[in-house]
């Protein structure tokens, strides 16, 4: 299993009201992308959330919440959130909640050129 499936289904239901989703395998899990911009999934067992970079610091004090790292540095605005931080539905939903706030002030990636 590349990624938690429960944790999947879960974020699927938290972003039913949204209109337009995608999902898409990326990092070795599931990202799923809001408005055609990454805004949350998931990497093993952990949510991962594209925050506010302005939020990011008082972010990674939460419980259950740590930097996402791939090559040895931080991802400034994008967090890893582990089953301590979203083991109670409040707790989960805060997390989705501040990746939608984001996602609607975020900048879409650039299309690469075929």
């Amino acid at each position: 299993m590349a990624y938690n499936e429960q944790l999947a289904d879960r974020i699927r239901v938290a972003l039913a009201d949204q209109k337009k989703v995608e999902e898409k395998k990326m990092m070795g899990g599931l990202t799923f992308m809001v408005n055609g911009k990454m805004c949350v999934g998931i990497i093993k067992d952990e949510l991962m959330c594209r925050i506010d970079p302005a939020i990011y610091e008082d972010a990674l004090e939460k419980p259950g919440c740590h930097e996402m790292t791939f090559t040895g540095k931080p991802f400034v605005g994008y967090v890893l959130v582990d089953e301590e931080g979203m083991k109670t539905k409040k707790g989960f939903e805060s997390w989705i909640q501040l990746a939608l706030d984001f996602n609607k002030k975020a900048k879409a990636s650039k299309k690469k050129k075929k």
